[in-house]
Formats: C-alpha cells, sequence, structure tokens
C-alpha cells in the first residue's frame, strides 16, 4: 500500500498512536526475547513484565509509573543482550512517549 507523505492509514478504530506504538515494540521484542536461543538468569523476569506491558496496552492508556517501573526491570533483566538492544530502544521510545509521571 502506498501512502502519501504526511497520510495516515485508516484503522478504523480512535486508539491512541502511542498505545498502538507500544503494543508494537512489545510484542516486537518478545518475539525477539522468545527467539533469542541463549539463556540468561532474569530471562523471566523480561518476559514478565513484557506480558505486564502487553496488557497494559491491551487495556486502553497505562499508568506512566507503572510504564516506567516495568521499563526498568527489562532493561535491567536483558540490558547485557545485545543483540536484543534494538528491540528494547524501540520500547523505551513507545513508553518515553507517555511523558514524565506526575511529580509528587
Amino acid at each position: 500500500m502506498l501512502r502519501s507523505v504526511g497520510q495516515k492509514a485508516v484503522t478504523g478504530s480512535d486508539e491512541d498512536p502511542r498505545v498502538a506504538g507500544l503494543r508494537s515494540a512489545v510484542s516486537r521484542l518478545r518475539r525477539e526475547l522468545a527467539a533469542h536461543p541463549v539463556e540468561f538468569s532474569d530471562r523471566d523476569i523480561a518476559e514478565d513484565e513484557l506480558a505486564a506491558l502487553n496488557a497494559m496496552a491491551a487495556g486502553g492508556t497505562p499508568e506512566i509509573p507503572r510504564l516506567r517501573r516495568s521499563l526498568l526491570l527489562i532493561a535491567g533483566a536483558i540490558g547485557s543482550v545485545s543483540a536484543l538492544a534494538p528491540g528494547l530502544a524501540d520500547v523505551r521510545t513507545a513508553v518515553e512517549l507517555f511523558g514524565e509521571p506526575p511529580r509528587r
């Protein structure tokens, strides 16, 4: 499908594009993690938090503090696995689109 510059795809939904981006980034990283052949000690943590992010995205607009907490746990769990760095960067970018958590 070809689109003109600046033209958006019509999906028929009013979904927040940040949520769609988060869901896409999480899905990609989940697939990459599942295909990664090497086991590492915190893999279960990364898988659990990616599942939590996926559930938050499926539920609509997620809570920013919870998004950031999950991102930190995922980064800590897979941060040293260089093959997963691009997917992790995409998830980070998607989380950052939601902005900073409110100050207390």
